[in-house]
């Protein structure tokens, strides 16, 4: 039977993808999930997989066509239409015959990957709760997969046999791909022979050098863009650095290469070796998760492209504290929730980007877009490193329903428990460095956000107020911005308003 494979949804507001490679031609044989394609459009890169495995009959969209939202890329012939012999599975005998039997007595249900939220299109297998051959109970957790900002778990959607994992630990998944098979109702038995092989072969597959059933690495193909980029522009092809699939270069590439200095390409920085035995004996070697990876990378990329800058100020809080202390209590008693300082700074940053819009935008492309709207990132400290979950519409909320958003995002972040939808979208982010004792520091930009507030320790100093020398609980304010659409009076009119607004919270009231 044939099967279509259509253009996958591409994100909000994206229309069209241009097919920058094939990785296949027709006839040949495809597996299920290996990536047959790859899309690219005015943001992303996106790789769409096999749905079946069998053999690919033809391409519908060749490379350089533009093509819109779930259009026919191509047709794939199942393998059991695929026809050559060697696709079909060889008969079993003896004891795996026996436990072929036994996986086919139930009905076979996929364990798919969940939807991992927008922008996000792969995985990581973390860990593996369940053996090929366990007994499963519907719900019952059966892998956690890492992506670049959370970890999933995956429950399993029927009760029966983990009949076989088709992604060991370690193999990086599509959205939607094929984690596992669940033999619906049978009994627990010794796992099948054949998981192991496969699961080795698909862990070979997704980790080059990793034996001798390492496939050889093909032609690495450069996406038509690029290649048009690179030739208008007179770069040399050894002189870009691909960031796409197996080092494929992208035109986004292309344009970094244009603008970056001419530079000897820097080898790959080989392990560090300790400098004695003693030290390596006394030496730890742990493999960077997903989430701090892409957190350093993002980082580094913050750095990279914006124009950043950071400038300085301190607040009064006594105005603040006072209040808090005078109403605090019949605050909880009606709403439930402490009144904290991360409202009023809430409140005051929304205030500030009112009047300094562009503190609140974005580049897009050659377009600065602006938000008449404030969805205010949060940061927080988790053991698995920094998460930003989003307030949103934080300029329409009220002193209590900020309070009580923020700790419950700041529970589910420390858990490990934030959904994707509440890490998206953010315009403007606050940092508090205050809660680990930090006295001043530099917030780094949280891309593509033009700005981003530090909060600091609350410390008595000595002041001087009306002429007169007096002691007042001091915090210090860092505005870090985007130099490139921001301006110094713009950042400096912003972080004063803040502080006005801190000092003086019936500013808020009167919006002034």
């Amino acid at each position: 039977m044939a099967v279509e494979l259509r253009v996958p949804t591409l994100g909000e507001s994206v229309s069209e993808a241009t097919v920058a490679t094939w990785f296949k031609k027709p006839g040949d044989r495809v597996a299920v999930d290996e990536m047959l394609c790859e899309l690219e459009t005015d943001k992303v890169t996106v790789e769409v997989p096999s749905p079946v495995a069998g053999k690919l009959a033809e391409i519908v969209a060749p490379e350089g066509a533009v093509v819109a939202p779930n259009a026919l890329l191509a047709q794939i012939m199942e393998q059991g239409d695929a026809g050559p012999e060697e696709m079909l599975p060889k008969a079993d005998t003896g004891t795996n015959a026996q436990e072929g039997q036994k996986k086919m007595s139930g009905k076979s249900v996929d364990v798919m990957v969940p939807t991992l939220g927008e922008s996000v299109t792969e995985a990581t297998v973390a860990t593996w709760f369940k053996k090929a051959g366990d007994s499963v109970t519907q719900d019952e957790m059966l892998c956690e997969l890492e992506t670049d900002k959370v970890s999933v778990e995956v429950p399993a959607p029927a009760s029966g046999v983990l009949a076989e994992i088709l992604a060991p630990e370690g193999v990086t998944v599509d959205a939607g791909a094929r984690l596992a098979i669940i033999t619906e109702g049978a009994a627990g038995a010794a796992a099948p022979a054949k998981a192991e092989p496969e699961a080795k072969k698909a862990a070979a597959v997704e980790s080059p050098g990793a034996g001798p059933e390492t496939p050889k690495p093909r032609d690495i193909e450069d996406a038509p863009a690029a290649k048009k980029a690179m030739a208008e522009a007179g770069i040399s092809r050894d002189a870009v650095t691909g960031s796409g699939r197996d080092g494929r270069v992208m035109k986004e590439d292309v344009a970094r290469a244009g603008t970056a200095p001419a530079a000897a390409p820097a080898p790959a920085q080989a392990p560090r070796s300790p400098s004695s035995a003693e030290d390596a004996a006394r030496e730890e070697r742990v493999k960077m998760t997903r989430l701090r990876a892409t957190i350093a990378r993002r980082l580094k990329d913050a750095q990279n492209t914006a124009a950043m800058l950071t400038t300085y100020n301190e607040a009064d809080m006594k105005a603040i504290m006072d209040l808090r202390n005078e109403y605090k209590d019949q605050f909880e008693k009606k709403h439930k929730v402490k009144l904290g300082f991360m409202s009023f700074f809430v409140k005051a940053c929304c205030h500030a980007l009112k009047e300094v819009p562009e503190v609140n935008a974005e580049i897009d492309g050659g377009d600065v877009v602006y938000k008449h709207f404030v969805h205010m990132g949060v940061a927080v400290g988790t053991p698995n490193g920094l998460v930003v979950p989003v307030l949103r519409d934080a300029d329409r909320k009220s002193f209590a329903q900020i309070e009580k958003e923020i700790a419950e995002l700041g529970a589910k972040g420390r858990d490990g428990k934030l959904t994707m939808a509440e890490m998206q979208g953010g315009t403007f982010t606050i940092s508090n460095g205050g809660v680990y004792g930090s006295l001043m520091s530099s917030p780094i930009l949280n891309p593509p956000q033009s700005g981003i507030l530090g909060m600091h320790k609350i410390q008595d100093r000595p002041v001087v107020v009306d002429g007169q020398i007096t002691i007042r609980p001091m915090m210090y304010l860092a505005l870090s911005y985007d130099h490139r659409i921001v301006d110094g009076k713009g950042a400096v009119t912003f972080l004063v308003r803040v502080k006005e607004a801190l000092e003086d919270p019936r500013r808020l009231l009167m919006d002034l």
